[in-house]
C-alpha cells in the first residue's frame, strides 16, 4: 500500500515581498534628521485552505530594496510548505537561518514582515481582532500627539498644537528637542507647559543627539516642568550612558524605538537604564518577539509606549496590562480605507480579525516600486 503525505489545511503555499513608497503627510524634522519617506515592505502569505495574511514593517526613507532583497533572496523560499500555525517556529527558523546578519536592522525589519503577516493569518483563521489574541486587556488605549512637536516648529506652533490636543481630550503631546542651545529647547518647552497647565503629559524626545554630559545638563534644565519622559536622548548602544543619566534625573528615560533585540531590551531594563520602553514592532522582528519584550518591562514594572506604527501598536497596546500610551502619528492613510479610531482621547483597537487595518489594496498596487 503506498503512503499518501497529506498537508494540513494551513500550509503556506505562496509567500510574496513587495515595497511600497509612501510620502509623508506632513513636514517632520527632528535633533538629527527628516523624514522623508515611509519605505513600506510587505509581505503576503496564502494557505491551502484558502486564507490570506498581510503583513509590513518600514523604513524611513533608505533600506527598504535591502530587507527586499533579504525577504525574497533567503526568508520567503524558507515559508513555502510550512505549517502557518506554528508561529514561533517559524520565526525561530527564520532567525536561525540568518546568524550573519543578525542582529541588525535589515534582518530584523524582513522578519517582522513575514511575523505581523504570520499573526494577521491566525487572528483571521480565529476570527478574533489582534488586540485580544494577542492578551486581550483592554480596547482603548490612552494617545499622545508627536505632529504638533516636530523640531522646526516655532514656539508659537507648538503651543497651538499642544493646546489643538488638550482641547480634543488628548492626554499627553510630544516636543522634540535638541535645539543648539539648551535656552532655546527650554523657552519652547517653558512656553507649552505655560499654556497647558499642569494636567497635560508632556513628553521630549531627543532622537540620540546628545552627549551623556549635554542630556545631563539638559535634563536637570527640563526637570521644574514636570516631564513624563526623555526620549532617545543618548546614541541606542550606549548602554553605560543610559544608566549614569537614569540615575543622575528624576525625568524618567525613554528608550527602545532604536533597538533590534531582545537581549538589548534586557540589558537596558536589568540595568535600570529604561524607564519608559519603547518597543517597534518593526524593528524588533515582528509581533512575536514585541510580546516578549512587553511582557520582559511588565516584570519590571516598566510601562510599554511603543514607537510610530499607531495603526498596529494601537492591539499590541491595548493587548497587555502595562501599555499605557499610543503615539500619533498617522502615515498610511493613502494605502487605507478608513483610519484608525480615536474616542475621549483614546485610540481604540479595531474589532476585526486580523491585524484590524483596512488596506486598499488598489492604492497600495498602484505605489509598489518596481
Amino acid at each position: 500500500m503506498t503512503a499518501v503525505l497529506t498537508l494540513p489545511m494551513t500550509t503556506i503555499t505562496k509567500a510574496e515581498a513587495f515595497l511600497v513608497d509612501l510620502e509623508v503627510e506632513t513636514v517632520r524634522t527632528d535633533a538629527v534628521q527628516s523624514f522623508l519617506k515611509q519605505e513600506t515592505v510587505f509581505v503576503e502569505l496564502a494557505t491551502t485552505d484558502g486564507y490570506v495574511g498581510l503583513g509590513y514593517s518600514y523604513t524611513i526613507g533608505t533600506g527598504g530594496t535591502a530587507v527586499l532583497a533579504m525577504l525574497r533572496d533567503h526568508l520567503l523560499p524558507r515559508l513555502i510548505g510550512a505549517d502557518a500555525r506554528n508561529v514561533e517556529a517559524i520565526w525561530f527558523d527564520l532567525f536561525a537561518s540568518t546568524r550573519a546578519t543578525t542582529v541588525g536592522a535589515i534582518t530584523s525589519l524582513a522578519l517582522a514582515s513575514v511575523d505581523t503577516a504570520l499573526w494577521d493569518l491566525r487572528c483571521r483563521r480565529a476570527s478574533e481582532p489582534l488586540w485580544r489574541l494577542a492578551g486581550g486587556f483592554r480596547r482603548r488605549v490612552p494617545l499622545y500627539d508627536t505632529e504638533g512637536g516636530w523640531l522646526h516648529l516655532t514656539t508659537d506652533e507648538l503651543v497651538a498644537g499642544a493646546l489643538a490636543s488638550q482641547k480634543a481630550g488628548w492626554p499627553g503631546v510630544k516636543l522634540k528637542v535638541g535645539k543648539p542651545r539648551v535656552h532655546e529647547d527650554l523657552e519652547r518647552l517653558s512656553a507649552v507647559r505655560d499654556a497647558v497647565g499642569p494636567a497635560l503629559d508632556i513628553m521630549v524626545d531627543a532622537n540620540q543627539s546628545m552627549t551623556y554630559a549635554e542630556a545631563k545638563r539638559r535634563a536637570r534644565a527640563f526637570e521644574p516642568l514636570d516631564l513624563s519622559w526623555f526620549e532617545e536622548p543618548l546614541p541606542a548602544d550606549d548602554l553605560t550612558g543610559h544608566v549614569r543619566l537614569a540615575e543622575s534625573t528624576s525625568i524618567p528615560i525613554a528608550v527602545g524605538e532604536s533597538m533590534y533585540s531582545i537581549s538589548q531590551f534586557r540589558e537596558y531594563v536589568a540595568a535600570g537604564a529604561a524607564g519608559i520602553v519603547q518597543v517597534d514592532v518593526a524593528r524588533i522582528g515582528g509581533i512575536t518577539p514585541w510580546l516578549k519584550v512587553a511582557h520582559l518591562a511588565e516584570t519590571f514594572n516598566l510601562e510599554v509606549c511603543p514607537h510610530f506604527l499607531m495603526e498596529l501598536h494601537v492591539s499590541l497596546t491595548a493587548a497587555v496590562p502595562n501599555g499605557r500610551y499610543v503615539e500619533h502619528i498617522p502615515q498610511l492613510r493613502a494605502i487605507t480605507r478608513t483610519e484608525m479610531q480615536i474616542a475621549d482621547g483614546h485610540a481604540v483597537a479595531p474589532d476585526e480579525p486580523g491585524l484590524g487595518i483596512d488596506w486598499d489594496r488598489d492604492a497600495i498596487d498602484n505605489r509598489r516600486v518596481s
